[in-house]
């Protein structure tokens, strides 16, 4: 008997047919959610440098505008590391004003910091027992003195630095020029910038849930469900995954399925579809059956 190839070799050499070869799967997952779904992927690289952003909002309205939505529900398969909280808002504000039905975001595999915001708008979060959500704190592009970027750092850390040499300077009763010379290096500005990134996000991620699956509940209750993905000091790492049973403990509206349904079977071919583009060839691609739109890395 022949030996057949493995699925993820077989599709990764399929993947230059393009967009015409996903079209069909498109056509089957849209039968498998349901009559009145349609489906639109929204997949950014892990690999490139490319964050959510604006113009990927604009990318995604095109999309919306040539698919027939009248009377469906739109089901936003989403893959992305995350990018910008303001983008993430547009993103849901762009899915409510175009599927007045409602719609749901499929999480395939990480749908991280930002793009977990775009989660928190939707009426339903699809996952899988291995799919990931993370915390949403803000992550600070680190420069060096010629401009370029470095690292990303997180929010806290930098406050948390910034606090404790300050405490430290404030009873120091001896020489102070050593905290001086640590305090150099922080610009008050910044901090103050830094304290309002965290403050919008979790604005924004308690607005989300306020007008949309958590509508019942105050802005305190809010905020003290969703504990896990704005405090840091619950997860201890930015890139700590929040599985679909801490989301679920959050009150947040996930369906679960499992990895053996066609349907998973499904969305999991088109993740490695799509991830092999955005991880060899494009920087972000999003698409419906009708329409495909990308960016280069």
């Amino acid at each position: 008997m022949k030996r057949q190839e493995p699925v993820v070799k077989r599709l990764i050499q399929e993947t230059a047919q393009g967009h015409a070869v996903r079209k069909e799967l498109y056509s089957k997952l849209e039968k498998l959610f349901g009559e009145q779904k349609r489906v639109v992927a929204f997949f950014t690289s892990f690999r490139f440098p490319v964050v959510l952003q604006d113009e990927d909002v604009d990318m995604l309205e095109e999309v919306l505008i040539n698919t027939e939505l009248e009377n469906k529900e739109l089901v936003l398969i989403l893959n992305s590391p995350g990018g910008d909280a303001l983008a993430a808002e547009r993103v849901v504000n762009v899915c409510r004003t175009y599927c007045t039905k409602g719609f749901s975001v499929m999480v395939p595999r990480m749908a991280k910091s930002a793009a977990t915001m775009i989660c928190l708008g939707a009426n339903e979060i699809i996952m899988s027992s291995t799919s990931e959500l993370g915390p949403i704190d803000p992550q600070i592009l680190i420069r060096d003195e010629q401009g370029k970027p470095v690292r990303y750092q997180a929010a806290h850390e930098i406050i948390d630095s910034y606090n404790e040499l300050m405490d430290m300077a404030n009873i120091t009763k001896g020489r102070l020029e050593p905290f001086l010379q640590q305090l150099k290096r922080f610009d008050a500005r910044d901090i103050s910038n830094i304290k309002s990134a965290q403050a919008l996000s979790e604005s924004i991620a308690v607005n989300l849930l306020k007008t949309g699956c958590m509508n019942r509940l105050t802005e305190v209750q809010i905020k003290r469900k969703i504990k896990i993905l704005t405090d840091p000091k619950k997860t201890k790492d930015h890139g700590r995954p929040v599985f679909a049973d801490t989301a679920k403990k959050c009150g947040l509206n996930v369906k679960v399925i499992k990895n053996k349904d066609d349907l998973w079977k499904s969305v999991w071919e088109l993740y490695i579809r799509m991830n092999y583009l955005t991880s060899n060839t494009v920087g972000k691609i999003i698409e419906s059956y009708e329409e495909s739109y990308h960016a280069l890395p």
